[in-house]
C-alpha cells in the first residue's frame, strides 16, 4: 500500500445487529468513495458528512445530524476506517444508529482488512500540527503536539477496579489498530448501567457488547488487562476521523472524552491548514 496515495474498500460490505443505545434492528453498509470525499453516512435518504459540525451529541457515544437523518454511535466505525488505512468510504445506515456488534471496533477492522483497499490517484492529505495545541474541560485534558505520526498516549482515573491506566502507542498503523486497539470492547459501571436502563436508555446493552464493572471486579473476562484505557484511545481515534485526513501529531489526553476529543478535532479542522 503507497502511503503516499488516497485508499478506498475495494468492495462494500454489510454488517448487521443492535444499537447499543436504542435497541432496535440496525445495519451499516460501508462502500468505497471517490478520493476527496472522506467519510459520510446516509441515512433516511440524506448524507450527512462526517464533520464536527454535524455532531449533535456527545453524551455517551457521538451522535452526528443532518436536517432530516440522525445516526448514533459513529466512533467505533469511523476508527476502524481510520486506523485501517481508509481515506474515503461511504456508509449506509438502515436504523438510526451503527450496530454495537461485540462493543469493539474489531468486527468493522477484520471486514475492511477482507475487503481490502484499492489505492486512488489523489495523494493522501494530512493535518500536519506545527505548534502545540491544548484543550481542556472540568479537569480533562488533550494536548495535540507536533509530530511526524500519530500517536496517542492516554491516561484514565477511574474508581477500582479500574483504578489508573495509561498507553502510550506506537505510531497508529493497521497492523497495530487490527491487533491492539480494534478489540477493545466499550464499557460501564454496573451502577451506571442499571440507571441508564431505568431511564429507557442503553437498551441493546449487555455483557456480549460492552464491558460492565462492578464495585468488587469485571463483570466477565477482559480482552486486555488495560482494556478500559485502550477503548478510551479508540474512541479518541473515531472522534479524530471527524477532522477530515490523517493527522501528523502525538495526541495527550488526559482522562477526556468524546466531548472534548470532538472540540479538539473542531479546532484543529478550523485552524490548522493542511499539508501534503
Amino acid at each position: 500500500m503507497n502511503a503516499a496515495r488516497q485508499h478506498t474498500l475495494a468492495r462494500e460490505f454489510t454488517l448487521r445487529g443492535v444499537g447499543l443505545h436504542t435497541g432496535n434492528r440496525c445495519a451499516a453498509t460501508i462502500a468505497p468513495a471517490p478520493a476527496d470525499a472522506g467519510f459520510s453516512f446516509q441515512v433516511a435518504g440524506a448524507t450527512i458528512p462526517a464533520t464536527p459540525d454535524a455532531v449533535r451529541s456527545t453524551t455517551r457515544c457521538t451522535t452526528l445530524a443532518g436536517p432530516s437523518g440522525v445516526v448514533n454511535t459513529v466512533e467505533h466505525v469511523l476508527a476502524a476506517l481510520s486506523g485501517m488505512g481508509v481515506d474515503n468510504a461511504a456508509i449506509a445506515v438502515e436504523g438510526d444508529e451503527i450496530p454495537i456488534l461485540d462493543g469493539s471496533a474489531l468486527p468493522f477492522a477484520q471486514e475492511i482488512k477482507k475487503a481490502g483497499l484499492r489505492e486512488q490517484a489523489q495523494e493522501r492529505r494530512y493535518l500536519e500540527v506545527r505548534e502545540p495545541a491544548w484543550f481542556e474541560e472540568d479537569g480533562k485534558l488533550l494536548a495535540v503536539l507536533p509530530a511526524d505520526e500519530f500517536s496517542i498516549s492516554f491516561f484514565v482515573a477511574f474508581p477500582e477496579p479500574v483504578g489508573h491506566q495509561f498507553l502510550a502507542t506506537p505510531p497508529i498503523a493497521p497492523d497495530y489498530f487490527l491487533h491492539e486497539i480494534a478489540p477493545n470492547r466499550t464499557f460501564g459501571f454496573r451502577h451506571e448501567v442499571e440507571a441508564l436502563a431505568a431511564q429507557g436508555l442503553a437498551r441493546g446493552g449487555s455483557l456480549d457488547n460492552a464491558v460492565v464493572i462492578d464495585t468488587d471486579g469485571y463483570m466477565g473476562p477482559l480482552r486486555f488487562p488495560d482494556e478500559i484505557v485502550r477503548h478510551k484511545a479508540l474512541d479518541l481515534i473515531g472522534d479524530f476521523a471527524l477532522i477530515g485526513m490523517p493527522l501528523r501529531a502525538r495526541v495527550v489526553a488526559v482522562k477526556s472524552g468524546h466531548a472534548l476529543h470532538v472540540a479538539a478535532a473542531r479546532a484543529l479542522r478550523e485552524l490548522l491548514a493542511p499539508a501534503n
